[in-house]
């Protein structure tokens, strides 16, 4: 399918479907969630949660950020060093990197609510650097409902999932960015799309492709910016 365009086939996943098993989970995020799902309500009972059990070495929880009602919501995999000691997700050299992309493809930062699959850092000591780990599918089910508890909250228009663990977790096991990236699956009027994590450009292996894989992530922020126009002007 041609980047850029909408597809509404029915036997596509549908992507707010791809819910999280949770009930066979003995705890999980749904045990946290409150009565109140406004924003600072969410915000702050996220702050308790312990419904897996990366409460433990983290800092403190990552919520996302943005304005309820926010156009976008880009979802990334988890929060990281950076982040987990500033509690606030995309703060670090990944979401430098963000900004500047947002920016080069015409996308209003202040209109973009950033968030996370997992909102607590998952690391391991090596030296006196904590190393980046993948969550597990059990954490990423554990801490589904905030996410959904988001997307509710913020109703965005657009999603972007950032990376493959966002995407499989919205879209399913079986999507695959490096095949998929771009495309857009619309779903309940939500438009669900992936590209690139921006931490992956960013462990290029050469400056020659950190530039060419920067371009390819602006395109694919361009893609998300003409829908929005196209979009508004109907």
């Amino acid at each position: 399918m041609a980047k850029g365009k909408v597809q509404t086939n029915p036997e596509t996943p549908k992507p707010l479907l791809v819910r999280a098993a949770t009930k066979t989970l003995s705890i999980s995020a749904a045990d946290f969630l409150p009565h109140d799902e406004s924003m600072p309500s969410l915000r702050q009972a996220s702050k308790g949660c312990m419904g897996c059990d990366l409460w433990r070495n983290a800092t403190q929880t990552v919520f996302g950020e943005g304005n309820s009602g926010s156009t976008v919501m880009m979802v990334g995999e988890k929060p990281g060093d950076k982040e987990d000691l500033a509690g606030r997700p995309f703060v670090g050299p990944a979401g430098a990197l963000l900004d500047r992309a947002l920016e080069a493809a015409g996308i209003d930062r202040e209109k973009v609510y950033v968030t996370n699959v997992v909102k607590h850092f998952k690391w391991t000591r090596k030296g006196r650097m904590r190393i980046h780990r993948k969550p597990s599918s059990r954490e990423i089910t554990a801490c589904r409902p905030w996410l959904d508890a988001e997307l509710r909250t913020v109703r965005p228009r657009i999603v972007v999932c950032l990376g493959s663990t966002a995407a499989q977790a919205l879209l399913g096991k079986d999507f695959r960015v490096t095949q998929q990236r771009g495309e857009f699956i619309e779903n309940d009027g939500v438009l669900f799309t992936a590209t690139v994590h921006p931490s992956s450009i960013l462990r290029s292996p050469d400056a020659e492709t950190r530039h060419r894989e920067m371009d390819l992530f602006i395109r694919d922020l361009q893609g998300v910016a003409g829908i929005l126009q196209e979009r508004k002007a109907a």
